[in-house]
């Protein structure tokens, strides 16, 4: 019926004639063509998929090129980390951080770095609580990327660092039946 409108054959026989055999070789090429350019287009679609990535992982942080076990939560917004002894100072009348980030493993390693801004959060009974925010490169799989991390002491919970959207967005899709199926291979002096 398409290819028919194609020759408009069922317009005007007389004005616009498409023999038979022409008409089967258009469907023979057409059934050819199409599956092939069918899976290009599945096979471009699914390049651009984010990467998939269990809901506990293994992340390095930079700077320090520490590894953490880090919980990805899509139920959280931001990320934010666990560190302990917080002290704010000013660097070239900006303000900074010092603090200690420690792992599961207990390592721990003082950082230095700008606050971005403070963030005020409720807590669980309901008070509210000014973190400071820094800027920390994260590395998931091949993927490193900076972003916003709230320090906080998470001494109390299971994942020293919890990845929240800002991070995952985009890039990830979190399988909550999976853990540990990236390894932190990233490039950190390359920046996407």
């Amino acid at each position: 019926m398409y290819l028919a409108a194609i020759c408009h054959y069922d317009r005007a026989p007389d004005l616009y004639p498409c023999h038979p055999y022409i008409i089967s070789a258009m469907k023979n090429i057409l059934m050819r063509v199409l599956p092939a350019v069918f899976t290009l287009l599945s096979v471009a679609a699914l390049a651009e998929l984010p990467e998939r990535v269990g809901w506990v992982e293994m992340v390095r942080i930079n700077p320090g090129k520490m590894l953490f076990v880090a919980k990805l939560d899509t139920g959280s917004k931001s990320a934010s980390i666990n560190a302990h002894n917080i002290e704010y100072f000013e660097k070239d009348g900006q303000p900074w951080v010092r603090f200690d980030v420690v792992n599961r493993l207990k390592r721990s390693m003082t950082l230095e770095l700008p606050q971005v801004w403070e963030v005020i959060i409720k807590g669980h009974e309901g008070e509210k609580v000014q973190r400071p925010v820094v800027m920390l490169g994260i590395c998931l799989g091949k993927t490193y990327t900076e972003t916003l991390v709230s320090l906080v002491d998470r001494t109390g919970f299971l994942y020293p660092l919890l990845v929240g959207r800002n991070y995952l967005g985009g890039r990830f899709a979190v399988d909550p039946a999976q853990k540990f199926t990236a390894k932190p291979k990233c490039d950190e002096t390359r920046r996407p």
